[in-house]
């Protein structure tokens, strides 16, 4: 089996109902962080606005925002906390060109979308489904990512807490299946736990095993993180090279923390401020192309609403972002599927099989 990417068929614009279309309206901002009524907001689908008689795609759009016409003509996708007053914010809510909008929700499928083929939800899946073919498929997108593309992995503190797990994550990533990491305090504490003590919250990463005063030692950890002053400071001082954050710590891979408000310490990197969180993160998501989410609820849902379903390359070329979430729970993977997420892939099992099946596919651990 080979990877092929899906080729992108973008609308058909000789279409009379598409021909016919009236430019886009536009309105200003009336202040800063408000958006004019009757604003536009964007989904993860290309989109698509007639300015001046041409339709143009937005090409980073993402969920909830608006659409800024730029003086220079530029179409950028904005939230609406980040509106300025004067910003000339794009009008209308249908979306087949009757206020010159068309969202493109058919264009990786094969020949041209139907103009009616609009926004639909996908069907949710079962522990009972198959995953074999998903495996397949994901072992050869990682693959092809790896040398073409930017892979963005968004896990929950599952992990740390199996050593089997630990040393499967970390080896993707020091094979270079690794572009960036998002988590929270959480994810990173235990694995920097586990790579000091060999546990995870006071349990051995491998026998499972409570050790005495073991409830002490996350916060330990935190305590030497912070005196230390840094993530990178505390693996030097300790000489740690074990587990998912040292591995991207050796290999200079991004790590974006961000904060909840049960956290304990936090780790110095933690960004607390939710919305500087979410800047941060959409940052790393801004140039990824496979999004891997992996046994976080909440980080799932926020990275699926800021991930488009399309990235437009240098070279004007439309490539698929590919989205897989996995959990064991059914609830938390069809919740993104009830996000209405273009190219996502959900399988409900065990992280921690998962991703030893994974590197174990990409031969980076042994069988």
């Amino acid at each position: 089996m080979s990877f092929s990417m899906p080729l992108y068929h973008a609308p058909d614009f000789t279409d009379p109902r598409l021909a016919a279309a009236p430019d886009a309206r536009w309105e200003a901002a009336p202040m800063d962080g408000v958006a004019p009524e009757y604003f536009h907001s964007t989904s993860m689908y290309p989109e698509y606005f007639k300015i001046d008689g041409v339709w143009r795609l937005a090409e980073e759009s993402r969920m909830d925002a608006s659409v800024v016409l730029r003086p220079d003509g530029r179409l950028d996708v904005v939230e609406n906390r980040n509106l300025r007053r004067g910003d000339r914010v794009i009008l209308g809510r249908s979306e087949r060109g009757e206020e010159g909008i068309y969202m493109h929700c058919g264009g990786f499928s094969a020949g041209d979308a139907a103009l009616d083929d609009q926004f639909v939800f996908r069907q949710g899946r079962s522990r009972e489904t198959s995953y074999a073919r998903d495996y397949d498929h994901l072992i050869e997108l990682l693959r092809y990512e790896r040398e073409h593309g930017n892979i963005l992995w968004v896990m929950g503190p599952a992990f740390a807490f199996d050593e089997g797990a630990r040393t499967a994550m970390a080896a993707l990533v020091e094979n270079g299946y690794c572009h960036g990491l998002l988590a929270g305090n959480a994810l990173a504490t235990h694995d920097l736990e586990g790579a000091l003590l060999h546990t995870a919250l006071g349990q051995d990463i491998y026998t499972q095993i409570s050790q005495p005063n073991g409830h002490y030692n996350h916060l330990d950890v935190c305590n030497k993180v912070r005196r230390c002053g840094s993530i990178p400071a505390f693996i030097e001082e300790y000489r740690l090279d074990d587990g998912i954050i040292c591995a991207c710590v050796k290999k200079k891979v991004p790590i974006v923390l961000t904060g909840s408000i049960r956290d304990d310490g936090p780790l110095p990197e933690v960004i607390g401020d939710v919305y500087a969180g979410q800047n941060a993160m959409r940052a790393l998501l801004k140039n990824c192309t496979t999004v891997i989410c992996l046994a976080t609820m909440l980080h799932t849902i926020a990275a699926g609403n800021m991930t488009p379903s399309f990235r437009v390359l240098p070279d004007g070329s439309v490539r698929p972002v590919y989205l897989y979430a996995v959990d064991a729970a059914e609830f938390v993977v069809n919740k993104l599927l009830d996000r209405g997420s273009l190219a996502a892939t959900t399988m409900v099992t065990n992280v921690q099989d998962f991703i030893r099946t994974v590197a174990r596919g990409l031969k980076v651990i042994e069988e």
